[in-house]
Formats: structure tokens, sequence, C-alpha cells
């Protein structure tokens, strides 16, 4: 079997020659990590739940080390989840390092990334009451800015960023179950999210549409109640002008990013649909354009983050 790591190399997986000229079988591996209070331990449990082996706060130059004791396992330990975090301070020097030691060895693995906005955050620790791991003698804004220019780079290699600011933990947990209860990892899987851009861009988007160059359904008086999920508003939608033109186009084009993204070995897309407010246009055309992907073999969930916030 071929795998494409993030070099772009075509490398063989899932097998390393044992002493005595047995095979065993290497395990797939995700890294946890992302800000602290931004649901890492959440995350982690739910791995746990589906059936992974986590092992939380181990530091990174043990991480190859660790997926060795699990290709020895004789296939018990098929699947292993590792959070690395700040705790352990200066053993993010050794990340890149133990990453490269992975992709030399022909280990699948993928990097989860958790983040929050600094308000999020902030609501987080003060309401358990507990000290920022990197705040020292300042607040814990500062410990929070220290951490993202830290986790910086970090972020920037992660196959799939989830904000968990909006999101409860079992809306956090319906994510992750999403990404990984599967039994079969798909080729791709994308996120498509419809946005208000009044509310924000979304902090964990791959891509961004704007859908506001359509006539907006709010004006529509008898439109102005319903979401995009209704049929009324869609059919008024992509009746405008360049409404099925751009669904079209911009579909062949995710197709063209799509590829490169497998080339690549990222696996996980999130593909932002905004409008003015995230009820109408932005929903409407998510919809659509899920559907589009899902009829191409594409893994596909659909997530409304503004609708109902009017």
């Amino acid at each position: 079997m071929n795998e494409n790591h993030g070099d772009g190399a075509q490398v063989s997986t899932a097998t390393t020659a044992e002493p005595g000229g047995e095979t065993a079988a290497i395990p797939e591996l995700v890294i946890i990590s992302g800000m602290s209070g931004a649901g890492r331990s959440t995350a982690a449990k739910c791995l746990e739940d589906l059936g992974w082996f986590v092992v939380d706060n181990l530091p990174p130059a043990l991480i190859p080390t660790m997926v060795d004791l699990g290709a020895r396992s004789q296939g018990n330990v098929a699947r292993i989840a590792v959070v690395v975090d700040v705790r352990g301070r200066g053993f993010f020097d050794n990340l890149r390092e133990s990453l490269a030691a992975l992709a030399a060895k022909h280990v699948k693995r993928r990097v989860i990334f958790l983040e929050a906005s600094d308000e999020a955050l902030v609501r987080r620790f003060e309401s358990v009451r507990r000290p920022h791991p990197l705040q020292g003698p300042g607040r814990i804004v500062d410990g929070i800015a220290a951490e993202r220019d830290l986790l910086r780079e970090l972020r920037g290699d992660a196959d799939l960023v989830i904000d968990t600011s909006s999101l409860n933990v079992h809306e956090l947990r319906a994510k992750m179950d999403a990404q990984f209860a599967g039994e079969e990892e798909p080729e791709l899987r994308a996120t498509v999210m419809s946005f208000g851009y009044k509310y924000g861009l979304p902090v964990d988007a791959d891509l961004v549409v704007d859908c506001r160059f359509l006539p907006n359904p709010h004006w529509v008086p008898e439109l102005r109640p319903f979401t995009g999920l209704n049929e009324e508003v869609s059919s008024y939608v992509f009746n405008q002008p360049g409404a099925k033109e751009f669904l079209d186009r911009y579909a062949e084009l995710l197709q063209l990013i799509a590829a490169g993204y497998r080339r690549e070995g990222k696996r996980y897309v999130t593909i932002a649909v905004g409008c003015t407010g995230g009820k109408h246009r932005s929903v409407a055309m998510s919809e659509r354009l899920a559907q589009r992907l899902a009829s191409e073999g594409v893994e596909t969930v659909v997530v409304h983050r503004d609708m109902g916030r009017e």
C-alpha cells in the first residue's frame, strides 16, 4: 500500500520487518495538540472510547519509541493517540525530529489541532480558577499569547484544525466521532460549514466561499422567517443569475484542490461558505455543495454555525 506524506514522497506503509524475519504491523498514529483549554482532553477521551490507545503528555522524543512498542504488540495496539502540549515545555523542540523519524518509518500519522478564541479560553480558565501553564507572573491572556506563538508552526502543519470556541463537550465529541468513528479511512473528509460574516470568519476554515454576490432572501418578507434548509429559500437562491454556475465551477475547482490535498497527504478540509447572517444563502449553498462532494466520493459533514443566532 502506498501513502503520500507531507513532503510529497510516495512511501510503502503498513508493515515493518522484525528480527527473525517476522512482519509487524505499524500502528496508525494521531497526535492531538492545540491550545490549553481548547478541549484536548475531551478529544483524547473520545478516541479512547473508540478503541484507540491514548497516551497523555508524552514527550515528542518518545513518540517513535511508542510506535515501535505498538508494532511489537502483535496487533493489540493498532491505533495510538498521543496528546502533546505545552506542559512539556522544551519537549516541543524535539517534535519536528520525531515527525521526521515517523516519516522514515512509514508511519501513517495525523496531527489534530484544537483551537479556540482568546475570549473563550479566558472564560474557561476563569471558570475552573486555574492559571494558564505559560502565564507565569502575568495574566491569563499573556499565557495564551505565548502559547499561540509557540504552537503557530504546528497549527500550520496540522491535518485537521477544530475551533471549539462555540462548542460544548457533546458537540466536540460529535465532531471527533464524525471524523474517526468510520470503519475504513476515506481518502478525504470534508466539513462544509455555513457562517455569517457579521459573526466573524471561522478560524478553522481551510477555504472560504462568499455568497453575498447573490440577492439576500432576508429582504423578501415571505422568505425572511425561513432558512436555507427550506425548499422555498433554496429555490429562490438557485434561481438567481450565477448561482448554479457558481456551484458548478466551484465544485470543479474543489476537484482540483482535493487531488492536490491527497497528493500532499492532507485528509481533512473545512470549507466555509458565508453570507451576511449565515441563515439563508450560505446554508442553501452549503447543502448543495455537500451533496455534490458526497456524490463524488468525498465523505462530507455539514455544519451550520450561525443558523438560529439572529
